[in-house]
């Protein structure tokens, strides 16, 4: 939970595990095998880096090895081997993707939510009880569900930001944003714009509580020094809850969709 590295104006709340950022379409893995077993292995040439290094991209379900410039694949591969035992163990643990789609269960507010397809209807996408259904042709299923989870995030989050500010002006962003920003929840820039991922939608609303808290609360700490954690104790009370609930289950909520 430390603030971005190489932007001091900039703190944020991070997913526990890092995937890949951005929306455009990864190249297909390459499986290797490797000694504890075969791995999808997507290759990254990077000009920053110094190193050669390894992460897991959550949403690929792959291993990310990144290059410096002039480093070779050979060097690649050897990290690889080096660590084959925790890049297979890591690849293991990933939970299962779920895509939206007729029948997929997908979390809203914490509780599962079953989507359906209601093709003659003409309501477009709307809960149910405990499902989300949707009309229209089948092929645009997937976009409709992404739509309204975000719009639904919005909704919930901009209100949640509105209460917890609520007699203090000085935690009300100039900007409030939602995005599908895959390495945090949240963000909190030095222009008092305030960010968050729309996949809060799917969580509990205490964890969607806590992170709200923890942004707003930048707007007066741009670090994570102890008046900090004070004002989000006193904003929250959900911290210990939401931090151990999103180590647990926020690798679920970036492999759905």
């Amino acid at each position: 939970m430390t603030g971005t590295r190489g932007r001091p104006s900039r703190r944020s709340f991070k997913a526990d595990v890092r995937p890949a950022v951005g929306h455009p379409r990864q190249p297909t893995p390459e499986l290797l095998r490797l000694p504890a077993g075969e791995a999808p292995v997507q290759w990254r040439r990077c000009r920053r880096a110094r190193r050669v290094s390894l992460r897991i991209d959550l949403r690929a379900g792959a291993v990310v090895v990144t290059l410096p410039p002039r480093a070779p694949r050979e060097a690649g591969l050897a990290l690889l081997r080096a660590h084959s035992d925790w890049v297979t163990g890591r690849l293991a643990e990933l939970p299962r993707p779920v895509a939206f789609e007729d029948g997929s269960a997908v979390l809203v507010a914490g509780q599962p939510h079953v989507i359906r397809h209601a093709p003659s209807a003409r309501r477009g996408v709307w809960i149910e009880a405990d499902e989300i259904r949707v009309s229209g042709e089948s092929r645009f299923l997937a976009r409709r569900v992404g739509d309204f989870l975000r719009a639904e995030a919005r909704s919930r989050l901009a209100a949640l930001a509105a209460g917890i500010a609520a007699g203090d002006a000085g935690l009300r962003p100039a900007r409030l944003a939602i995005k599908d920003t895959m390495t945090r929840w949240g963000s909190c820039s030095s222009e008092r714009a305030v960010m968050f991922s729309w996949r809060l939608v799917m969580a509990p609303a205490s964890i969607q509580h806590y992170v709200v808290a923890h942004e707003l609360a930048h707007l007066r700490h741009l670090d994570h020094g102890p008046g900090f954690w004070t004002l989000v104790d006193r904003l929250t009370p959900h911290r210990t809850e939401a931090e151990a609930w999103l180590k647990r289950h926020g690798p679920a909520l970036l492999r759905t969709g």
